[in-house]
């Protein structure tokens, strides 16, 4: 299944519905309805604005190509190119943070697994250490996977098991390891600032530790993630974003929304529940896959 068919929740709420409305040609009633649609697919009021402006100046002739063309130019000018994520360290240590229920354990598998078919040896930690379910679902996924796992007793400091974890994989020459945190909601001041106190365990394990912080969204509640997001971002020098869920909502509009308002790379996107709907973000290709054109 490709990436179009992935998306086609959003597509059918931006795409199918805007050529509905372009059919007939563009006038003021027109625009109303755009910025209706453009709305409900999460692009959000400034986003919107900015995109109608140009429906506006630059739409010529009444054609399906046209509002496409409008649309997909000023929405890739929103995700500029990033460098890679994957920094020339090793073991390049990546920490992974989110509220509960945005899927942190599922990514962290689905990214170590393909990191394991890039031919690279990672290690799991878990450090997620108040639910004995966590270290069972990513030990799980690590006899899955056949990638190694670093767990704990429930209880134990989650900075130890990060400390530990970094030794590991530093002594046993691991090219990345990934570390699991407990989901939290960021109006939770102290469990936040244990997560910051995690990070700076990470750095005196390991110079430079973490090189990556990944904050992972839920893409099913759309705009709503960002002042997550940003609160997040207080505590922590958060890196990258990951989005997930995004075939299972219409508002993947919010993509576009986040990318212009964070500032962050949104390095990877979940499509699915497979060990394979992880994917590296591309701007070009999710702009075509939710307006209609080919992947």
């Amino acid at each position: 299944m490709n990436l179009r068919e992935k998306l086609k929740k959003s597509r059918f709420a931006l795409s199918r519905k805007l050529g509905e409305v372009f059919g007939k040609g563009l006038d003021e009633n027109t625009l109303e309805l755009a910025e209706e649609i453009l709305l409900a697919s999460d692009l959000g009021w400034e986003l919107t604005e900015l995109v109608l402006d140009r429906f506006n100046k630059e739409f010529k002739i009444n054609s399906d190509s046209q509002w496409k063309n409008i649309l997909a130019n000023t929405l890739e000018e929103l995700i500029p190119e990033y460098d890679p994520w994957v920094p020339s360290v090793k073991p390049a240590v990546t920490m992974v943070v989110g509220v509960n229920g945005a899927g942190k354990t599922t990514t962290i598998a689905r990214l170590s697994q393909m990191l394991k078919k890039d031919g690279k040896s990672v290690l799991m930690g878990c450090a997620d250490t108040y639910r004995a379910a966590a270290s069972e679902q990513l030990a799980l996924w690590g006899e899955r996977l056949d990638i190694e796992v670093l767990t704990s007793i429930e209880g134990t400091d989650p900075g130890a098991v990060t400390f530990d974890s970094i030794k590991r994989a530093q002594s046993n020459s691991f090219d990345h390891v990934i570390i699991d945190t407990a989901g939290r909601l960021p109006t939770q001041k102290g469990l936040m600032n244990e997560l910051s106190k995690v990070y700076r365990v990470a750095g005196k394990a390991m110079e430079g530790a973490p090189h990556r912080v990944l904050l992972v969204l839920d893409g099913t509640v759309g705009q709503n993630a960002l002042p997550q997001a940003q609160q997040f971002m207080e505590f922590l020098p958060v890196t990258d974003l990951v989005i997930t869920k995004l075939d299972g909502t219409a508002k993947g509009g919010s993509v576009f929304a986040m990318a212009r308002e964070l500032k962050l790379p949104i390095r990877f996107i979940g499509v699915g529940e497979g060990a394979n709907d992880i994917i590296p973000f591309n701007g070009r290709k999710f702009v075509e896959a939710i307006i209609g054109g080919n992947d």
